[in-house]
């Protein structure tokens, strides 16, 4: 390998930020994105007659009433004219935003945004401006100093720090700016509003979204993802969105399992598990932990602000059968290392008595 390469891992070795892949064996959960806990309840043994595989991209052999219903389901669903099924969260937001900001336009994103809004700004030809994270008034005076069509992305809740977007305001700017607004809901949906459709339908903005990022791989606990939205902007994915045109398509058992999950009747009671799980671990972590600022956000961060302490933290808690996120930089700011923790509708008070004795 080229020495510049070798010489970047190496540098990630000493600072203690080496990343590698482990098997987690029988622990305690805090770290897993499965927040209502259906990646336990072994839905796919439902589909088990189902073994074959997609043959092809969607427009070659791999399309399949199955994945045409899951599409009719999911428009229905998310209140919506259309919606198109991705592999994954990443490839929806790499088809989403490398194909349909155009040149001369310009993206304006938080600067929180998760790396796949990013990889698709990358590789799209429009212009692109960050703004402050959750920042009403840095987002407005960037906005009224742009041109063109402009398209704002955001996250309805943030992966890193459980942040909760202020959707209303957002979509009031971009409404009064007549800028394209794409928001992320990966974390949200299934958490938030009723049978987990998310925060832009419990605010009732679904109408003033330009398209939002739906996956199954969270909350969930499974993977694929959506994009949702008008006839129009399907129908131009479908054309133009290259990840989506080249690549193999699901299973025919996966949309099955979608449309299962989504329209699971315990959805409700597993919400509510996940709430009461919230409410307990902010109580009993008071001193510790930086709460996002919804209270029913499954994401909460444990501070720690240094790689050494971090990883100390992190090893500490391993060594006793509890595994969480150690976040370094540049996945947030130098200085501001923490532990991720995340809840599910599945933890215990018991569980989290225990982290909090290791943390003390």
């Amino acid at each position: 390998m080229d020495a510049k390469l070798l010489d970047k891992l190496s540098k990630r070795k000493k600072e203690g930020t080496f990343r590698s892949l482990t098997l987690v064996d029988s622990t305690i959960d805090f770290f897993s994105n499965d927040y209502l806990g259906f990646a336990r309840d072994n839905v796919i043994e439902k589909f088990e007659g189902y073994l074959s595989g997609a043959t092809g991209s969607r427009l070659l052999s791999g399309n399949s009433s199955e994945a045409d219903n899951c599409e009719r389901f999911l428009a229905n669903h998310f209140n919506v004219e259309s919606s198109l099924v991705f592999n994954s969260g990443y490839s929806a937001n790499l088809s989403l935003l490398s194909t349909i900001p155009q040149r001369g336009d310009t993206i304006l994103y938080d600067e929180l945004v998760h790396a796949s809004i990013r990889d698709g700004i990358r590789l799209s030809f429009a212009n692109s401006v960050s703004f402050k994270h959750n920042d009403l008034t840095d987002l407005n005076t960037k906005l009224n100093a742009l041109d063109g069509v402009i398209y704002v992305v955001v996250e309805s809740l943030y992966s890193m720090n459980g942040d909760v977007s202020p959707l209303k305001e957002i979509v009031e700017i971009c409404t009064d700016n007549a800028a394209f607004l794409i928001v992320d809901e990966a974390h949200s949906v299934g958490v938030f509003g009723k049978k987990g459709v998310g925060l832009i339908q419990e605010l009732n903005l679904e109408s003033l979204v330009f398209a939002r990022v739906i996956t199954f791989g969270k909350a969930y606990g499974f993977h694929g993802a959506a994009i949702v939205g008008s006839k129009d902007l399907v129908e131009f994915l479908v054309n133009f969105a290259r990840p989506f045109i080249y690549t193999t398509a699901l299973p025919p058992q996966d949309y099955k399992t979608i449309n299962y999950l989504l329209n699971s009747s315990l959805i409700a009671t597993k919400q509510e598990s996940l709430l009461k799980t919230i409410t307990y671990f902010r109580k009993e972590l008071t001193d510790v932990s930086r709460y996002p600022s919804d209270l029913r956000s499954p994401i909460q961060i444990i501070e720690t602000n240094t790689i050494k302490s971090t990883i100390e933290l992190a090893e500490r808690l391993k060594k006793n059968g509890i595994f969480t996120k150690p976040i370094f930089s540049p996945t947030v700011t130098q200085g501001k290392e923490c532990i991720r923790v995340c809840l599910h509708s599945f933890n215990t008070k018991v569980e989290i008595d225990f982290l909090k004795e290791l943390i003390n």
